[in-house]
């Protein structure tokens, strides 16, 4: 498949066209971005191994129903995806309260939540994605009360999956960011799982001491980002081929590259 022009490119990832207009390209950054992108660093490796991670979670949920814009992996650093219309928002699940919840509520950082807890944050980086109600999203008719509702239940079986597969792999889910588009099915808008779920997306932290294996490492200064993210893949057992162990380079690349601004 030809890689054609560019026609978007985020904080992460950059899409590109493909000769099928249905279909694009999506290749994986090394940038590492925190706090609406006012922190930002170039760390090698890093889209290597979110490729393999989404690939891998993306596939798994596509074999409990769970459709999504993921088509194959093209090599380690891009994948051939649905082109899909974007809705305008961030959907973050959380099991464990922390982070921005902490800081907003006056939670303990660690408080865990009876049941899963959906917000909305309106996908603006100028505005800083600001948390939004469900009466934003009709009143200003970014998604319609059926979209939401199907993207609800969705949601909840994602997340039941997902606690279950990290779980076996001594991982706890604490919280995770969603995005979904729509797609044309037969005529009419069907709404599919978009975006990427990696460490990158997810908070996860270690069953028996809490270590963070996310982007929390960058978001606080707590360094050795990609052997943790390296250990979130070699545990999902998706790290065995030596050519990608190879290409990742752990000692060598553990180290972090500021961006020059």
């Amino acid at each position: 498949m030809k890689k054609g022009k560019k026609l978007y490119e985020g904080k992460a990832k950059i899409i590109y066209a493909t000769t099928d207009k249905n279909l694009v390209i999506q290749y994986f950054k090394d940038d590492a971005t925190a706090f609406n992108n006012q922190k930002k660093s170039i760390i090698e490796g890093k889209g290597v191994l979110n490729n393999r991670i989404s690939e891998y979670i993306l596939s798994n949920l596509s074999q409990i129903g769970i459709k999504n814009h993921l088509i194959k992996r093209l090599n380690m650093r891009e994948q051939v995806i649905k082109l899909v219309e974007i809705i305008p928002i961030e959907f973050i699940v959380r099991n464990v309260a922390t982070g921005s919840i902490t800081k907003r509520l006056g939670i303990e950082d660690g408080t865990v939540l009876k049941e899963p807890l959906i917000e909305y944050c309106l996908k603006n980086d100028a505005l800083g994605d600001p948390l939004i109600s469900e009466e934003h999203i009709y009143a200003f008719e970014w998604a319609n009360k059926n979209e939401i509702e199907k993207v609800k239940k969705m949601i909840l079986r994602i997340n039941d999956f997902m606690i279950g597969m990290f779980r076996g792999i001594g991982i706890k889910l604490i919280d995770f960011k969603l995005e979904f588009g729509r797609v044309k099915n037969n005529g009419k808008n069907e709404i599919i799982l978009a975006d990427e779920i990696s460490p990158d997306t997810c908070r996860l932290w270690d069953s028996l001491t809490d270590k963070k294996l996310d982007k929390d490492r960058f978001r606080k200064d707590l360094g050795d980002l990609i052997p943790a993210y390296t250990e979130v893949a070699k545990r999902l057992g998706i790290l065995h081929e030596q050519s990608n162990v190879t290409a990742v380079n752990v000692t060598k690349l553990s180290s972090v590259k500021k961006k020059s601004k």
